[in-house]
């Protein structure tokens, strides 16, 4: 079918629930292809017997493709459109997920990791393209609440992704890795070792075939193109002319989203390691992601209720800051479980993070929003960077430390882009 294209006022006399099916099963795969990285750590940590610096090479590979693949996927977007990009970016991480697949059974760590880096790369395009279209399919005061209902899609799938992998993947693993360190010879203990890779083979395979499924729906939907420039008018913000520099909003945002994705990404995928570094067993660590998204999922609600019905998406922002640091002295101040739920606890204080950062930052960016649209994307790379300080500064300081120690500044810039930083260079229209 053909694909319509929306000028000016978002979806003006036109409904948005088909749209909003067709993104929010986009943001089901992003949650649960994302989300996998979490337990993905435990599984690389004993396949291919690694320290957790190596070990955390699985969200780097994944989060750095954001940061290469972004602009890029902005121009192609702007050569193809939403629908036919999409499909590009499913095709992509079918190729990655098949990748992924293949090189962990081989035992391949660098091929493995290329896989991971693949589909980051596909889901940049998805991302790049998605999360501007959601913000403008409908009024920006309350994009907020719309970026949420996607988030709810999100962690629902987040939520799924460690259970599946768990009970999938990673079943009986505290046996597994008590025979491997048990085994006889070298031999018995790398068979051992690769019938316990091989457990990953299937699963990708059929990841990769779904999504190429997923690609031919979209590529066949009547999902409609927007054109940015006429719904995110320049002059609602007062701005008349100027480049994406002359938008210090936007950049202030690109920083606070790296920091975002940042400890998004320590509370999701890390806690799992920082609960084992508790000695906590590896049959419960590897559902810790589960709890962290859980509690992200309760955000999500909270923000559908309160924005902007009772509150705007800038100061629920700076609340949600001001969350996060509470939690994270908690974490530091407790040990054992109730460390690790204080920790899972920063999946509630982060949910309404994205849906109000995204939205603030591309306000008003007119005929800038795709390419201030790939800046922000490329800020997911702060995914790959802080969870990394993260496993090197442990090595040197005691964990509990380094966690409060990388994560209370991030939240305290993203208090002060709530209160302040969203604002700066913008007039009234």
């Amino acid at each position: 079918m053909s694909s319509t294209t929306l000028d000016a006022s978002p979806m003006a006399g036109r409904s948005t629930l088909g749209p909003m099916v067709i993104i929010g099963v986009l943001f089901f795969i992003f949650g649960f292809v994302t989300w996998l990285n979490g337990p993905l750590i435990t599984f690389v940590k004993l396949a291919f017997n690694l320290d957790d610096v190596n070990a955390f090479l699985v969200p780097f590979a994944f989060y750095i493709s954001y940061l290469v693949f972004s602009l890029p996927a902005s121009v192609v977007l702007r050569r193809t459109g939403m629908k036919k990009g999409i499909a590009i970016g499913l095709f992509v991480m079918a190729i990655g997920a098949a990748a992924f697949g293949q090189f962990a059974t081989m035992r391949v760590y660098p091929g493995a990791l290329t896989g991971l880096f693949v589909i980051g790369a596909g889901l940049s395009m998805l991302q790049t393209a998605s999360n501007p279209y959601i913000s403008i399919l409908g009024p920006i005061e309350s994009a907020a609440q719309r970026i949420a209902f996607m988030g709810i899609c999100n962690k629902l799938a987040g939520i799924l992704a460690p259970i599946v992998i768990g009970a999938v993947v990673l079943s009986g693993i505290d046996s597994i890795d008590a025979q491997v360190k048990a085994a006889p010879t070298p031999a018995a203990r790398e068979a051992l070792l690769d019938a316990f890779a091989g457990k990953v083979h299937l699963p990708y395979l059929v990841m990769a075939g779904l999504l190429v499924v997923l690609a031919i729906w979209i590529a066949l939907s009547s999902l409609p193109e927007i054109k940015p420039a006429g719904a995110n008018s320049e002059k609602a913000v007062g701005h008349t002319d100027g480049g994406l520099f002359s938008f210090p909003h936007l950049w202030l945002g690109v920083l606070c989203l790296f920091l975002y994705v940042g400890v998004e990404v320590m509370a999701g995928d890390a806690i799992g390691t920082y609960g084992a570094s508790f000695h906590l067993p590896l049959s419960q660590t590897k559902f810790f992601t589960a709890f962290t998204l859980g509690a992200m999922l309760l955000g999500y609600l909270a923000g559908l209720v309160l924005i902007p019905r009772f509150i705007s998406q800038q100061r629920y922002l700076a609340v949600s800051a001001v969350l996060g640091v509470l939690f994270c002295l908690g974490a530091y101040a407790t040990s054992g479980y109730i460390s690790v739920g204080f920790v899972a606890a920063l999946g509630f204080a982060n949910a309404m993070m994205w849906p109000a950062i995204f939205p603030l930052a591309i306000n008003g960016l007119g005929r800038h929003t795709e390419a201030g649209s790939a800046w922000m994307i490329m800020g997911i790379a702060g995914g790959a960077i802080v969870p990394q300080a993260f496993a090197h500064l442990k090595l040197h300081i005691d964990f509990q430390l380094a966690f409060v120690l990388l994560m209370v500044p991030c939240y305290l810039y993203i208090l002060f882009y709530g209160v302040r930083g969203h604002r700066a260079g913008l007039r009234a229209g």
